[in-house]
């Protein structure tokens, strides 16, 4: 079996093509199930409670409830499988009850990222959920490529700029870090709030007439860590990377360093 390839089903260790559930899983027919996506570095987890903690929530949330005890025995004789990997670790738990636990290879991104921007409504009732519901977030990553950009940023039909489908926004205006603000009805990303703990980042409502005024803007997430936008609805920024967001990269990688 692959080292860096690897799935647990209810505590069953397996290559993912061998791992099964059920087809009338509602995790699967509907979407009914909650996640989260954890980096390993080196075959250790990065922030992995607030992982749980937030997958907990989520759980809570859509009312569905699942040991998590044995989510956690799982995870880590899954982990110590696969042994001293740099991957991802993807945590599903679907409304059919299965724990599922999948180690996948990290997938390649570019040194800078091409963004445009897409209309978006986030509705009200999965508000700081991560759910499996992520069909609107995979399309609008399609749409952008079909427009030669590697990303979508979300933006409401009122012009509030809110966060990637996978990521959160960060960017810069004379010289000051700036992020959304939750209460946009936005993600509470763990590498969201690792950034806004080790840096003086501040959340400010963003509008689609504010990002012309960026000097600098940078896309935060478990698998990029801090990754340089370099182009916003075909407008080049001025730097990427630029000092402030450098400034990020060498803080988040003291940080790991330290947590690690």
């Amino acid at each position: 079996m692959s080292t860096t390839y690897l799935a647990s089903v209810d505590g069953t260790i397996a290559p993912p093509q061998e791992s099964r559930i059920s087809i009338t899983d509602e995790g699967l027919l509907r979407g009914d199930g909650a996640f989260e996506v954890v980096r390993l570095y080196d075959g250790r987890p990065f922030a992995l409670e607030d992982h749980y903690t937030r997958l907990q929530q989520s759980l809570e949330g859509i009312r569905l409830e699942i040991d998590i005890v044995a989510l956690r025995r799982e995870v880590d004789a899954l982990l110590e499988e696969v042994g001293p990997a740099d991957a991802l670790l993807r945590l599903v738990v679907t409304r059919g009850g299965r724990r599922i636990a999948i180690v996948e290879p990290l997938p390649q991104t570019p040194e800078t990222a091409k963004v445009v921007t897409v209309t978006f409504s986030p509705g009200r009732i999965l508000d700081g959920l991560k759910t499996l519901s992520y069909g609107a977030n995979m399309l609008a990553g399609r749409v952008a490529k079909e427009q030669g950009a590697h990303e979508a940023l979300f933006v409401t039909p009122h012009g509030r700029v809110l966060e990637g489908p996978t990521w959160t926004f960060f960017w810069v205006r004379d010289g000051k870090l700036l992020t959304p603000p939750l209460s946009d009805r936005i993600l509470r990303s763990i590498t969201r709030e690792k950034i806004l703990e080790i840096t003086d980042a501040q959340e400010q409502v963003t509008t689609l007439d504010d990002l012309p005024s960026a000097e600098e803007a940078f896309i935060a997430s478990s698998l990029r860590e801090a990754l340089p936008i370099a182009e916003i609805d075909g407008r080049p920024l001025p730097h990427a990377p630029g000092p402030v967001t450098e400034s990020v990269q060498r803080a988040f990688a003291e940080h790991l360093a330290q947590t690690l």
